[in-house]
């Protein structure tokens, strides 16, 4: 029994997925984070723990076992029982157990168990198509102009003997009044370039901010959808009904579903549109089923012959 496989679908679900007399598996959210040395831009996620204390069966995971496999609830629960044991066992000779997609389980020294989570698949379901990318860092150039005030000015001290003076004085040094009429225009000239440099550099900047902001919002709209070009698969669908369906994508402009529910179709799924989420996306689907099992079984031929990060997604449809 693929254990893990039950385990990391009910992640995307649930914040708690408890394997009874073993341990549960917990998730909470975790906001986008920025990597400052690295520049790296990171999607909100779930983060996964582990949790040896909450043992006791809820029933969650055998009702999902049993529903997949089509078998009794109490046949679910002796396999979940038998496959502990097992686990156990390697626990106690020192063996690493790996939870494909979730993390690895060890014992320490004291009996304990550790757990460190392997994060290569994110269950937060609102981030679907959103992976981590590198933005070179905006560079803002910062000019700084000391002005200085005139604080003191020197002044003319008139005697007689220049007043006697005043007329010739006049006369034979003119260029005083020049000098003095150059001195306001450069002091006026200073300020207004000062005032039209600052107007430059203010306006740079908020050009800089706009160009970041539209490359940001172009790196989110791509990362919603990638196609992979592994050929497609064809699945015999004779109707479009179910609450459980594969999600393909989801996308902030309905014009862009419409372009891949063509290519998928073309493809051969029965791709189509299921409404918009609490975010206002557009969500894309390769099919719906009427049972987990049948959407468990189409996304794992999906997952291995067009898009690895295809998922299931419960909605009830009006």
């Amino acid at each position: 029994m693929q254990l893990e496989t039950y385990l990391s679908d009910l992640l995307y679900r649930y914040e708690c997925v408890t394997i009874p007399e073993f341990g549960s598996f917990l998730t909470q959210r975790v906001s986008a984070t920025i990597n400052d040395s690295t520049n790296a831009f990171y999607p909100p996620k779930k983060a996964v723990s582990f949790n040896e204390q909450i043992q006791q069966n809820d029933g969650l995971l055998a009702h999902y076992i049993a529903d997949v496999e089509k078998i009794p609830f109490e046949v679910a629960t002796k396999k979940i029982a038998k496959r502990v044991k097992t686990l156990k066992s390697y626990l106690t000779q020192g063996e690493t157990l790996t939870f494909n997609n979730i993390g690895e389980v060890v014992l320490n020294k004291e009996g304990r168990i550790l757990f460190e989570p392997t994060y290569s698949l994110n269950y937060l379901t609102d981030s679907f198509g959103l992976s981590q990318f590198v933005s070179p860092s905006v560079t803002r150039e910062v000019y700084k102009k000391e002005v200085e005030d005139i604080e003191k000015v020197i002044p003319l001290t008139v005697t007689p003997e220049r007043r006697a003076l005043k007329g010739s004085t006049r006369a034979k040094r003119p260029y005083l009044k020049y000098a003095a009429v150059a001195l306001i225009a450069l002091t006026l000239g200073g300020f207004m370039a000062s005032n039209f440099y600052i107007n430059q550099i203010e306006t740079h900047n908020q050009l800089a901010q706009e160009e970041a902001t539209k490359q940001l919002d172009t790196k989110i709209q791509q990362a919603t959808f990638s196609l992979n070009p592994l050929p497609a698969i064809t699945l015999n669908l004779t109707k479009q009904t179910g609450n459980y369906h594969i999600v393909a994508g989801a996308f902030r402009v309905e014009g862009n579903c419409n372009k891949i529910i063509a290519q998928l179709k073309k493809d051969g799924f029965n791709a189509r549109k299921i409404g918009v989420n609490k975010y206002g996306l557009h969500e894309v689907v390769y099919s719906s089923h009427e049972t987990g099992k049948e959407a468990l079984k189409a996304v794992r031929e999906i997952r291995k012959s067009h898009n690895k990060d295809a998922w299931i997604l419960f909605k009830k449809l009006d």
